[in-house]
């Protein structure tokens, strides 16, 4: 059979634009994220899971790339206003104590500057007495039980960080009661409504205890997530896209 030329050209077309011609490179994410896992106190055993989570998240969603603060050597160099300038958001995953920032006064400049901010866990058991700190945050950790089983309520179904667990989820990890935090200074994300059973007041007994929560910081935006004691919590699913939905809000993505 022979093929006339207008049809052979249309063969051409369709085989050029289904994959006859290489694909272009992929291109670099645009937003890059500055992970701090340095600890000045107590260093848990899940840091090397949230930095290989939060750096999944990244490559999966093409939402960002991911770079690492380890040291204090790391925090003195990048925690500053040299250091961040190609940064769009730090993560603080489980820092604990004082880290060492040279200049907090010009780290939480930049943040408020229009810049991000996010912090798991420990993050508020991280510069305890630095009021500038603590307020940036939204609260301090103040004390904690055994690790238990828990049910957690969602306090903003709309918002994309906790929307696939709405409306109540259960989860074993170890919480966290907060000074400082409160809903007239917070969006609240994430809450108990009852005392869970971890051995830190009456197990059951009605309470309002937030979990994790968002805020405006000048132009800059701050998220943070109680969660995050446990390995198995930072390779959950359902606390992966806690963080995904998170890091995009923070981002303005």
């Amino acid at each position: 059979m022979r093929i006339g030329l207008p049809v052979l050209a249309a063969l051409l077309i369709v085989a050029c634009g289904s994959g006859g011609a290489p694909a272009g490179p992929t291109p670099a994410p645009a937003k890059r994220v500055l992970v701090v896992t340095h600890t000045a106190g107590f260093r848990h055993t899940s840091i090397a899971a949230a930095e290989t989570a939060i750096a999944a998240i990244g490559s999966s969603s093409g939402l960002y790339a991911t770079e690492l603060c380890r040291t204090e050597t790391d925090v003195r160099a990048r925690l500053t206003p040299a250091g961040l300038a190609s940064i769009d958001a730090v993560f603080f995953a489980n820092t604990t104590g004082d880290l060492g920032i040279p200049d907090m006064a010009a780290f939480l400049a930049w943040i408020a500057d229009g810049h991000a901010f996010l912090g798991a866990h420990s993050a508020s058991d991280t510069y305890h007495g630095s009021a500038p700190y603590l307020d940036m945050l939204g609260g301090e950790l103040a004390t904690h039980g055994a690790i238990v089983e828990t049910e957690i309520r969602v306090d903003d179904p709309g918002d994309p960080s906790v929307a696939h667990l709405a409306p109540r989820f259960r989860i074993t990890d170890e919480l966290y009661r907060f000074s400082g935090s409160s809903r007239d200074s917070v969006h609240a994300l994430l809450s108990m409504d009852r005392v869970p059973p971890d051995g830190v007041g009456d197990a059951g007994t009605p309470a309002d205890l937030l979990m994790a929560w968002r805020k405006d910081y000048g132009r800059g935006r701050v998220f943070y997530t109680a969660l995050g004691h446990r390995e198995e919590v930072w390779q959950d699913a359902r606390f992966r896209q806690h963080l995904l939905g998170a890091l995009r809000w923070a981002l303005g993505a």
